[in-house]
């Protein structure tokens, strides 16, 4: 007689699970706030709401994203501890705009085979980039599903839940003629149009990950694994900065990720307006200008898939700028005024001249 069918035999490891969140357990111990009720192993995270009694009226907000095909980059490299820095970025940077604060998040991981050292490696990298965004992980899962994706293929996702007062909230509804838009320079492509990316330097061109560029100053992997930089926090803390008082000079943020700068400025802008972008006032990484060279990608197709060197916006005051962009050189962030609010009826963002050399 045959021996009868279980999990295991289906390809569904329990214990590799189990050995996996022990293992994660030291970093994610670390990704926590003062609010966080218990550990992990939970069925849910609890958080503790009489934090939010404080507020005059709270509102949450709630936002979800995953990496994309980014994972495929850690998956040749076998290297895995970075790219929670692309999922939390996605994530947390997503709230902030409407200046919300994040407070927890929750992590989704689905895989072949559950290896609990590259589970690990994956969530000590998303609790690192927790505490960086100052956001608790509550809690998470690992799911194995064998036949749909193979050993060594896995997928990444989240999901955070911030806080922001009621008449706090950032929005075109504040924005006005004659406003300034500030760049914030992204640390590379971040965790958006890789399926181009991959495309390009794979498929056309037949580069391999470890190809040094001397253009890149390094390996071609090492350039397209480079992590989301994170912005919340420090975000959140300009806010603080700018709006704490009656004039409130930062009307607008914009992250900018699928759909390039002008769509995703554009969500911030009311029709009654429109914005002029001058090329001239940054020069994008040269990954940017590879993508397109390689690819013969043009300039229109690449501008609406990546972020060509500015992963997130500002639309404030013009007397605010000065302040602004010496506040974020503080935080190692470099920033720049690139463009302007214009009374051009539209709701459109455009971009003029060409990126400075």
């Amino acid at each position: 007689m045959s021996e009868g069918a279980s999990y295991a035999s289906a390809g569904v490891d329990i214990e590799a699970g189990d050995r996996a969140v022990e293992l994660m357990k030291e970093w994610v111990a670390k990704a926590t706030r003062p609010e966080v009720v218990g550990g992990l192993g939970g069925f849910a995270g609890l958080f503790d709401a009489t934090a939010l009694t404080s507020y005059r009226r709270p509102l949450l907000a709630t936002s979800t994203d995953g990496i994309g095909t980014k994972v495929a980059i850690a998956q040749k490299l076998d290297k895995h501890d970075t790219i929670g820095f692309d999922l939390v970025g996605m994530v947390v940077d997503d709230l902030v705009v409407c200046g919300a604060e994040p407070l927890f998040m929750t992590d989704y991981i689905c895989t072949g085979k559950v290896v609990p050292e590259t589970i690990a490696q994956i969530v000590k990298g998303i609790a690192e980039a927790c505490v960086e965004a100052g956001t608790a992980l509550v809690g998470g899962e690992t799911a194995e599903h064998p036949g749909l994706l193979k050993a060594d293929e896995y997928d990444v996702a989240g999901a955070a839940t911030g806080v922001v007062e009621a008449d706090e909230v950032l929005g075109a509804e504040r924005v006005r003629a004659g406003d300034v838009v500030l760049a914030m320079a992204s640390s590379g492509l971040h965790s958006n149009g890789y399926s181009l990316v991959r495309h390009v330097f794979f498929d056309r061109a037949k580069w391999t990950l470890d190809r040094e560029v001397p253009e890149l100053g390094t390996t071609l992997g090492e350039v397209l694994l480079t992590p989301t930089r994170v912005y919340a926090k420090h975000c959140l803390e300009l806010i603080q900065e700018l709006n704490d008082g009656d004039g409130r000079p930062l009307h607008a943020m914009s992250h900018i990720t699928g759909g390039g700068f002008a769509a995703n400025l554009a969500r911030v802008i009311p029709a009654e307006l429109s914005v002029r972008i001058d090329r001239s006032t940054w020069t994008p990484a040269p990954i940017f200008g590879l993508v397109g060279l390689l690819g013969d990608v043009a300039l229109p197709e690449l501008e609406k898939t990546l972020n060509m060197g500015a992963g997130m916006v500002a639309v404030l005051d013009p007397s605010a700028a000065d302040g602004a962009i010496q506040a974020l050189a503080a935080r190692d962030i470099p920033a720049w005024v690139c463009g302007e609010v214009t009374a051009t009826p539209g709701g459109t963002v455009t971009l003029e001249g060409a990126y400075a050399k």
